[in-house]
């Protein structure tokens, strides 16, 4: 199946490992172009390298607290590339903890990153996108349902499932498409962290493995392939929706 990626370009965040390079991966590997973001340097400038140089990929070292994220990204796209086609936002997970054990900077701290650094990036992003543009938010299981011990995802994640909705009605009449993607136990850095933090991490694996019908952690590239299509022309009449890539953890329909 032609996904319709070659020569089109996407901004990523959160790039440099995980899903958003599992992301980049996919994308790239069917014929598109990626700007990167990263808050590290080196991490960043491995993964650009990995995905083919600076005919493929290139980076900028960046947070999404920095208001001035977003229009680097886009700057920098459109000066290597020469266009911009849509984004993969994604940010890394918020401190574990319940929401009533998190302290207030906590709570701060990943509000600038995880909410306000993503919608900044949405919006930004919804502004420049020409028509058959899209954009995925990288949310997580937790936007339908609270994951024990991750309160402020909890919080958050909801929320920004709902700026996508509202930003997807608002730019759908341009032709701009906006996805929420909620990756479920997926064998990232962070799940193997929360599974070391459990103390028994291959107890915390096996019980997580127990609670989905397949049986088993997915890999980050079951996830790029799905963002790739989901930001891709192949998916053209797919908007304003949240994708479960969770091995059917969710029990909603």
């Amino acid at each position: 199946m032609d996904l319709g990626l070659t020569d089109r370009v996407y901004l990523l965040t959160g790039a440099s490992r995980g899903l958003g390079y599992a992301t980049a991966q996919c994308l790239v590997a069917d014929g598109a172009r990626v700007v990167l973001c990263a808050r590290h340097a080196e991490p960043m400038e491995a993964a650009v390298t990995g995905l083919g140089g600076p005919d493929r990929a290139v980076g900028i070292t960046a947070d999404l607290a920095d208001p001035a994220t977003p229009e680097r990204l886009l700057t920098t796209a459109q000066q290597h590339f020469g266009r911009v086609d849509g984004a993969l936002v994604s940010v890394g997970g918020p401190p574990a903890g319940s929401a009533a054990s998190v302290a207030d900077e906590q709570w701060r701290q990943s509000f600038e990153t995880v909410f306000l650094g993503s919608v900044r990036m949405v919006r930004a992003v919804a502004a420049a996108l020409p028509e058959g543009g899209a954009i995925a938010l990288v949310l997580s299981t937790s936007a339908r349902g609270p994951v024990p011990g991750l309160g402020i995802s909890n919080g958050l994640r909801p929320g920004l499932a709902g700026v996508a909705k509202d930003v997807a009605d608002e730019y759908g009449p341009r032709g701009v498409r906006v996805v929420g993607l909620l990756p479920g136990r997926l064998l990232t850095d962070r799940n193997r962290e929360l599974f070391a933090a459990s103390g028994d991490p291959e107890r915390a694996r096996a019980e997580a493995e127990a609670a989905i019908p397949l049986r088993r952690i997915g890999d980050p590239a079951e996830f790029g392939r799905v963002a790739a299509f989901v930001l891709s022309p192949a998916a053209s009449y797919l908007t304003g929706v949240t994708v479960p890539v969770d091995g059917g953890a969710l029990r909603g329909l």
